[in-house]
């Protein structure tokens, strides 16, 4: 066992105002499997580029391990190839019969390695990458989301097979997976980092706690300040007013009156009090201020669901769709979209969801294209339906927001100001669209869905990249609005606390 020890790293990007990591230390032992934690844009791919060496910094990381990434570049020539036979330009001296090793621990066919890698579902991708990145010895490998677009099934392989290794930094956003493969967290907070040991649950925990203290602490501060400064205000008044009655003052009239020195000197003495009091606020807030700066907090999201006459939107009867010439992806579908009703389309990656979808969203009016399918049976939308969709697909996304914002008809500051609830930096909205993470693009399209006013609300996988926070933000909005929906989404806990019905393709 050794130590990745951190001191005092500074980075930040070229022309960027602020500084992604400022005076950072911290240490991680090289046999903990680490679970990295933070708000989309806060820097953890950042910091896993910084420690495979490929960005310049100050302050100091140093370690006696090898590091390695994933996912793997693959470039458009290797995607026409078999993976057999570039596996050595990923990792140096990867050796076949340790490739074949880990597939079989992750349930996967060695066949995989042998077929060209643009051909492989997105499961067999990663799982074949995977075995990759864990052929070597003694590396510490830094795996950076690798359950994006993954079925139920493909989780579930790369989650047991994560949990038998150690000796690994993993950034993730799903929950379940955090839970049962990680024994410490590193968290990027919002003003520092934190190391804890345990999995994500016991760390969410301890972290509600801590915030609850602190908002109890902040409330009590909150009270006390209320009060000197009422104290200080009566004071203020009464040191006026004492003022005051210097004016007209005349020693022969008046003898029996206090005399202009004493009343000064008396001001002068409520004058200080008050200045001390202001002291004391003044001191009593820069005690203070720091309570509550790594405290998440995050912003109560809006959505105005409309409600629609009647109460069936959506009807699939007996249908049966596929692709002309080819087998028909799934057969004898029923199923119904009704007010108030949060459908969870489920199935393996390629059973079909996502084309089901483009089809309800033709049917409805709101794709004009035609997809070259055969369909049998029964799938109609109501007619009016308003549809508000989060497409799975985020290439699209080009430009700034305005043009953005133009295009599909959105009030710009009120698309920011939920760009802001979802903890997007401001920075971010001069630059183009298409510069965005994967993460800050995802939100754009879910802050697009939400400011729209829609009866029936499609998902298409809207979390992936999204991180933890955001998603219980998203979770406690469709839980308090309620609003229709028809989605697709592979995180288990979304789906579980989310839908009312889960409808699972054959």
């Amino acid at each position: 066992m050794s130590q990745i020890n951190v001191n005092n790293l500074t980075f930040s990007y070229e022309g960027s105002f602020d500084n992604v990591f400022e005076q950072v230390s911290f240490s991680v032992d090289t046999d903990w499997k680490l679970g990295f934690l933070g708000r989309n844009g806060k820097g953890k791919t950042t910091f896993l580029n910084l420690l495979l060496g490929n960005y310049a910094y100050s302050g100091s990381i140093t370690a006696s391990v090898v590091f390695d990434y994933f996912p793997y570049y693959i470039s458009q020539g290797q995607m026409q190839c078999a993976l057999a036979e570039f596996a050595e330009e990923l990792k140096p001296q990867c050796e076949s019969w340790r490739v074949i090793r880990e597939l079989d621990r992750l349930c996967e066919s060695a066949e995989i390695l042998y077929r060209p890698f643009g051909t492989l579902s997105p499961g067999e991708r990663t799982k074949a990458l995977l075995a990759v990145l864990f052929s070597g010895e003694n590396d510490f490998l830094l795996i950076d989301e690798p359950t994006n677009h993954l079925d139920e099934k493909a989780r579930e392989d790369v989650k047991e097979y994560l949990s038998s290794k150690q000796g690994f930094i993993l950034v993730s956003h799903d929950r379940d997976l955090l839970d049962s493969c990680i024994d410490h967290v590193l968290v990027l907070n919002r003003k520092s980092i934190e190391v804890q040991k345990g999995n994500f649950s016991s760390w969410w925990e301890n972290r509600q706690r801590k915030e609850q203290f602190a908002a109890a602490e902040n409330d009590r501060h909150r009270k006390e300040i209320a009060k000197l400064k009422k104290a200080a205000a009566r004071s203020s008044m009464w040191a006026d007013k004492n003022e005051s009655t210097k004016i007209g003052y005349d020693p022969v009239k008046e003898h029996d009156r206090p005399t202009r020195a004493y009343i000064g000197a008396k001001t002068k003495k409520m004058q200080s009090k008050v200045r001390q009091m202001k002291e004391r606020i003044g001191r009593e807030i820069e005690e203070k201020q720091g309570l509550l700066a790594d405290v998440e907090q995050p912003a109560e999201l809006k959505m105005t669901p409309l409600p629609y006459h009647k109460e069936r939107l959506v009807e699939v009867q007996e249908y049966s769709l596929g692709y002309e010439d080819a087998a028909p992806l799934f057969t004898d579908l029923s199923f119904t979209v009704s007010r108030g009703q949060r459908i969870a389309l489920h199935g393996g990656n390629g059973c079909g969801k996502s084309t089901l979808i483009n089809m309800i969203l033709q049917k409805s009016g709101y794709a004009d294209s035609r997809l070259p399918v055969a369909e049998t049976g029964t799938c109609r939308a109501s007619s009016g339906l308003v549809v508000s969709y989060v497409n799975q697909d985020t290439s699209a996304l080009k430009g700034r927001i305005s043009e953005f914002c133009a295009e599909h008809m959105l009030e710009e500051s009120l698309f920011c100001a939920i760009l802001r609830q979802l903890d997007m930096e401001r920075v971010q909205f001069v630059k183009d669209m298409e510069d965005y993470s994967e993460g800050q693009k995802k939100k754009a399209l879910l802050a697009a869905s939400l400011l729209t006013p829609a009866h029936l609300y499609i998902w298409d996988e809207p979390l992936n990249y999204i991180d933890v926070f955001s998603r219980i933000q998203i979770e406690r909005l469709l839980m308090e609005c309620r609003p229709t929906m028809l989605f697709v989404e592979h995180d288990a806990r979304f789906r579980q606390k989310i839908a009312t019905e889960v409808v699972t393709l054959p």
